[in-house]
């Protein structure tokens, strides 16, 4: 079991990031009017680093149990929050809003993309696994 977490935790991480950018990208479309709004992204690539870094992971907790009602629990630490900067804008607005719609909608799109490319490898490697096992 070990074995088949650890080949799809790369994969778990990737689709969390990549979900996490599409909820921030979604922000900053739904906001385009806003005056004084802010367009917020993160660089993929260094988060998808940091969360793959095994050398910041804090280690797994688990509780200790005082009593025999007490439900067990275990928690593995995942990659904290990634660092949302402010996107630079092509173009000021008079409003002071920074999204800029045609590359809000270029990185919404490339976002998608990727999300759905690495849910079809996962899936493959799923399919791959199985029947591996099933032979």
């Amino acid at each position: 079991m070990d074995r088949l977490s650890q080949e799809l935790s790369f994969f778990q991480q990737s689709l969390a990031l990549r979900a996490n950018r599409q909820e921030v990208l979604s922000a900053n479309i739904a906001n385009a009017d806003t005056p004084n709004y802010k367009a917020r992204d993160f660089d993929f690539a260094s988060a998808m680093q940091n969360a793959m870094d095994t050398r910041m992971r804090l280690p797994d907790t688990s509780l200790a149990l005082t009593s025999a009602r007490h439900i067990p629990a275990q928690a593995a630490s995942q990659a904290g929050p990634t660092d949302l900067l402010y996107r630079q804008p092509y173009q000021a607005s008079l409003d002071g809003n920074t999204v800029d719609m045609n590359a809000e909608r270029v990185q919404f799109a490339d976002n998608a993309l990727h999300y759905q490319s690495s849910m079809s490898v996962m899936n493959q490697q799923v399919k791959d696994m199985l029947r591996a096992v099933s032979e």
